[in-house]
């Protein structure tokens, strides 16, 4: 259990240092370059996601030896994939549901209020995707416990292996 603990607080860590570079340049796109917030958001994801991947990898999971770096690329990027869609979708709910999305125009500060309301929702939302995910899938397995090796992410590396070894 303190393992685990320890990992979420590194994950919250990395987290937090990737939500500020989202939600700073979120806020420069919409705030000084008039952006839309869904577009703005998009690319915000994506910038912090580069840095996310580095340190989560790098601080937060113990990469797998069986599993192939172009999967555990490609499940990363499939997830957080994922994570942006749940990103956008949240954040067009709270900029064109919630408010009337003409209000960037009219009260740009409402906007910005309403923009940055549902990055923090959408932040909580795709942080426990994030962190279940890739703790199912791209952690290393526990060898010491029976049927690791019949697990769904233990199969998944192994076949990555033996398709790499392929080419």
């Amino acid at each position: 259990m303190k393992k685990l603990l320890e990992q979420i607080a590194k994950f919250g860590i990395v987290g937090v240092i990737a939500f500020i570079i989202d939600a700073g340049l979120l806020n420069i796109f919409v705030s000084f370059l008039k952006m839309n917030a869904v577009v703005a958001a998009t690319f915000s994801f994506l910038i912090s996601l580069t840095f996310n991947y580095v340190a989560s990898m790098k601080y937060v999971f113990v990469r797998r030896e069986d599993m192939a770096r172009w999967m555990e690329i490609t499940v990363f990027f499939i997830s957080s994939a994922i994570g942006l869609l749940i990103n956008d979708a949240i954040i067009w709910v709270f900029t064109n549901i919630l408010i009337d999305s003409s209000v960037s125009d009219t009260d740009h500060a409402k906007y910005i209020f309403f923009t940055n309301t549902g990055k923090i929702t959408a932040t909580v939302v795709v942080a426990v995707w994030n962190f279940v995910i890739r703790k199912w899938l791209l952690e290393a397995p526990d060898k010491t416990k029976p049927g690791y090796e019949k697990t769904l992410s233990h199969r998944l590396g192994l076949w990555s292996l033996q398709t790499g070894k392929r080419k």
